[in-house]
């Protein structure tokens, strides 16, 4: 892993995608081990998985990691906790009554 260059691996991979009132999920396995850094992306190869209501889905799909060079990964572990804040919703409402 260079200071400015990225590196790309095929791993193959294993996705479960479920469509169920109990569960709404997607999970995606390496099967080789591959592990995900801060900063990696990962791009599954193939057409898009679409789960019936009720079913659960499950493929064998090949991904390519892309590697986060050193900058990369740097930067994304000194702002990752700023951008969680985007994912969260805060609602206040005074007029909420028990």
């Amino acid at each position: 892993m260079g200071l400015f260059t990225r590196e790309r691996e095929t791993a193959p991979c294993t996705v479960e995608v479920s469509h169920k009132f109990e569960s709404l999920h997607a999970h995606l396995r390496f099967n080789n081990g591959a592990v995900v850094h801060p900063g990696d992306e990962v791009l599954v190869h193939g057409p898009e998985i679409m789960a019936p209501y009720g079913e659960v889905v499950i493929e064998d799909r090949v991904a390519t990691i892309t590697r986060a060079n050193a900058l990369q990964r740097l930067w994304t572990r000194m702002t990752g906790d700023l951008e969680f804040m985007e994912l969260c919703e805060f609602s206040f409402s005074g007029e909420a009554t028990l």
